[in-house]
């Protein structure tokens, strides 16, 4: 099973046992947890590289 957690004004966070699929259906490598990059700011993406720091003001609602 796998959570996906939103981090106030960062990413996505994502743990347990998951696949992340690139654009063409290839598996990407990682870890057990990945921060996947939401503010679209990442020279890194799919993953965060903290460039959000500052530039990102996000709003969580339950």
């Amino acid at each position: 099973m796998s959570d996906i957690k939103v981090l106030d004004n960062g990413p996505l966070l994502v743990t347990g046992e998951f696949t992340l699929l690139d654009g063409e259906g290839k598996p990407l490598e990682t870890k057990a947890q990945a921060h996947l990059c939401r503010c679209g700011l990442s020279s890194n993406k799919p993953f965060c590289n903290g460039a959000h720091k500052g530039q990102f003001e996000s709003v969580v609602r339950a």
